[in-house]
This record gives C-alpha cells, sequence and structure tokens, in this order.
C-alpha cells in the first residue's frame, strides 16, 4: 500500500523514489511514470510484464500490477521452481519415456560382419538389396537383434567375426582408399588375397610411407581414430635444408595455419645428411597432411615421411608391402576389449575343416636348489 502519492519533477525522466514509501523494493525506471501535466495511464513495459499506472488530479496512484508473456516480443518469465515459463495459457511440454528398441543399428551390424562400411550398407539398403526376416528394407532407420534373419545380396549375415588387428607396411605410391576416382592404385588391391574384408584406421596419403593399422571391426577403426584415445604416432621425416632446433620451436609450441589449429608436436632434430635433415615427429591427432603443412609453414619441404608406430604397435622390421596380424590376445589387452566366450569359442573351433589343436605342453617339475 502506497502512502504517499508520486512526486516528479518536471522535465525529469527519474521518480522520486523518497516518496514511494516501499524502500528497496522498488525498481527505479528509465521512463517517466508520471508527470504532473498527464491525465491517461501510461503503460512501461519490464521484460515482458505490465505496469499499470493511472494519473488523477495531476496525482499519479498506482492502481495494480499485472504479469503476462508475449513470446512473439518478450522472453518468457521462467519460474525456477517448476523450469518453465509462467503463465495461465502454458502448458508443460510431454517427456518422452518410451525406451529406444533393443539390438542395434542395421547398418552397424552389416558393418560388424565385415561385408561393408556403415556408409556402403546404407547405401546398400537403399538400393533395396538388404532384407530382414524376408522382408527388403529401404531405409536404415532400424534397430536388429540376434533373432532377426538379415541378408545383403543373398547372403546371411551371420554373427560379427572376433576383432582383428592386423600391421602393414605401405609403401609410396598407394592411395588409402577404397576406390580412387582417378584410377590410381589402392592398398586393398596390394593386400594377400587371403586376407577378409578390411578397413585402415587413419589414412597416409600418396608419398607417405610406413605403419598402417588395418581391421575388420569398425567400432575398433573409429575408436583408434579419435584424438581422445591419446595414441601417440611418430614419424621419421626428412627434410631439405639444413634446419636448426631453435627454428622447429613453433612445431613444439603449436601452430594455426590457414585458420586450422595444430596441437603441439614432439620435434627431435636427429642427424644432417648431406643436404637433408632427419627428423622425429610425434603427435596425437591425424589431420589432412598435417606435418608437411607445418614444416611447410617454416620453410622446410619434405621429401620422405615414414610413420614408424601407431600407439603400442611398431613397424619393427616389416618391409613394405607386407602385413602381419597381431594376436588375438594382444588385441584384446591393448584395446581393453572383453575376452570370447569359451564355450563359444571351443564350438567355432570344432566347425571348422582341417584345424589341429595342439595338445598342452606337459609341465616340467622345477629342480630344487
Amino acid at each position: 500500500m502506497i502512502c504517499q502519492p508520486f512526486n516528479t519533477q518536471q522535465g525529469t525522466r527519474i521518480a522520486d523514489r523518497k516518496k514511494l514509501c516501499m524502500g528497496c523494493g522498488v525498481i527505479q525506471l528509465s521512463c517517466p511514470i508520471a508527470r504532473h501535466r498527464d491525465n491517461g495511464s501510461i503503460g512501461c513495459h519490464d521484460n515482458g510484464t505490465n505496469w499499470h499506472f493511472a494519473s488523477g488530479g495531476g496525482f499519479a496512484g498506482l492502481l495494480q500490477r499485472q504479469r503476462h508473456i508475449r513470446t512473439e516480443h518478450h522472453a518468457p518469465v521462467i519460474d525456477r521452481a517448476i523450469g518453465f515459463p509462467k503463465g495461465l495459457n502454458w502448458t508443460k511440454p510431454l517427456v518422452m519415456t518410451q525406451n529406444p528398441p533393443p539390438g542395434d543399428r542395421i547398418a552397424k551390424v552389416i558393418a560388424r560382419a565385415g561385408l561393408a562400411s556403415r556408409r556402403e550398407a546404407e547405401q546398400l539398403i537403399l538400393q533395396g538389396r538388404v532384407s530382414v526376416n524376408g522382408k527388403t528394407i529401404s531405409s536404415p532407420a532400424l534397430n536388429v537383434t540376434a533373432s532377426d534373419k538379415v541378408v545383403v545380396n543373398g547372403k546371411v549375415v551371420g554373427t560379427p567375426d572376433e576383432p582383428r588387428l592386423w600391421l602393414y607396411h605401405k609403401p609410396v605410391g598407394l592411395v588409402t582408399t577404397t576406390k580412387d576416382e582417378q584410377g590410381r592404385p589402392t592398398i586393398f588391391d596390394k593386400l594377400p588375397e587371403e586376407m577378409p574384408r578390411v578397413m585402415s584406421v587413419g589414412r597416409l596419403d600418396l608419398n607417405s610411407e610406413g605403419l598402417l593399422l588395418l581391421t575388420n571391426d569398425g567400432g575398433i577403426k573409429r575408436k583408434l581414430e579419435l584424438p581422445s584415445t591419446g595414441w601417440l604416432r611418430k614419424y621419421r621425416v626428412r627434410v631439405k635444408g639444413q634446419p636448426k632446433d631453435e627454428s622447429l620451436e613453433p612445431l613444439r609450441k603449436g601452430m594455426v595455419i590457414d585458420g586450422e589449429r595444430f596441437q603441439p608436436m614432439a620435434v627431435t632434430l636427429d642427424r644432417q645428411q648431406g643436404a637433408n635433415a632427419w627428423l622425429t615427429i610425434g603427435l596425437r591427432e591425424g589431420k589432412n597432411r598435417e606435418i608437411r603443412r607445418a614444416l611447410a609453414d617454416i620453410g622446410l619441404t619434405v621429401n620422405r615421411l615414414i610413420r614408424i608406430s601407431y600407439g603400442p604397435f611398431q613397424l619393427g622390421q616389416l618391409k613394405p608391402g607386407e602385413v602381419e596380424e597381431l594376436r588375438r590376445k594382444v588385441v584384446r589387452d591393448q584395446l581393453g576389449l572383453e575376452s570370447p566366450d569359451p564355450e563359444n569359442a571351443v564350438k567355432s573351433l570344432k566347425g571348422k575343416p582341417g584345424l589341429v589343436r595342439r595338445k598342452p605342453r606337459p609341465t616340467k617339475p622345477r629342480k630344487t636348489p
């Protein structure tokens, strides 16, 4: 309740707060509330809220305060108790409580079976070459379980194979892609015929060589390619010129080239060999031609680039073009994968013809000192 009328000064735009008798609860407005010559009511907006005042006999009296929401002009006033805007016409939206369907996306199931990548599987579905339980599907937005029968190009998709990983020494002159638009030879054209369908973990460009990881599991491929995995990738790099160690400092601090941020690299100047110098560079991300672009930015030209390691996996003595599969236990330990079910493993071994199971070695008694 107001005990005294408002008292405003002629020509000013701020009301005299001392006459309000409401303490600090009244906000000082940036426009006049009322003047002694005004006879009509004046509305002042305060973030979607209307304050209605009226003047009578040259004096303004506060009548009421009405709050409303105007969504087309003002931001709604949020009630912190319920987390939604206040207002009589506001209705709380429905909360989706339906659980997602069981199983995995069909493109993921096809990729895990080693028949195609996820993108290729989606194209097969759009082409009408995939059926589920006898019905051809036209959209990859479908989850399937182990009880569903999935057929791709007339072949039944079985249970996915155990994740496998190969080390491949990529030679110079091969493109790391399944199909090149320019008709250049790819790494998959040169792999042994007995190898299953595999995918490359990351890439090496046409003129780069060295270690390239291959896997039959799309999940492993994506996991190892993420920078968040934190695996260090080491390269032996030969550059033209005679660089000094201090000239490599920009690479160690991180660089911005053409608006793209390159993370700090571990750079070591190994030796000078005639007109060239050898460097060892380690990085934890794999942007396109990152090392070549970074060295070119400081005036060095790369004339040879060899990847020698990818995380815990080393190129070692592997010759160009050779492939070596890692032991399953090593793959599980390094990638943190679960061990397969022993019963299912025995069943799968029995079903393979021509497989010879070795007998366990006899334990020798230890000699006492």
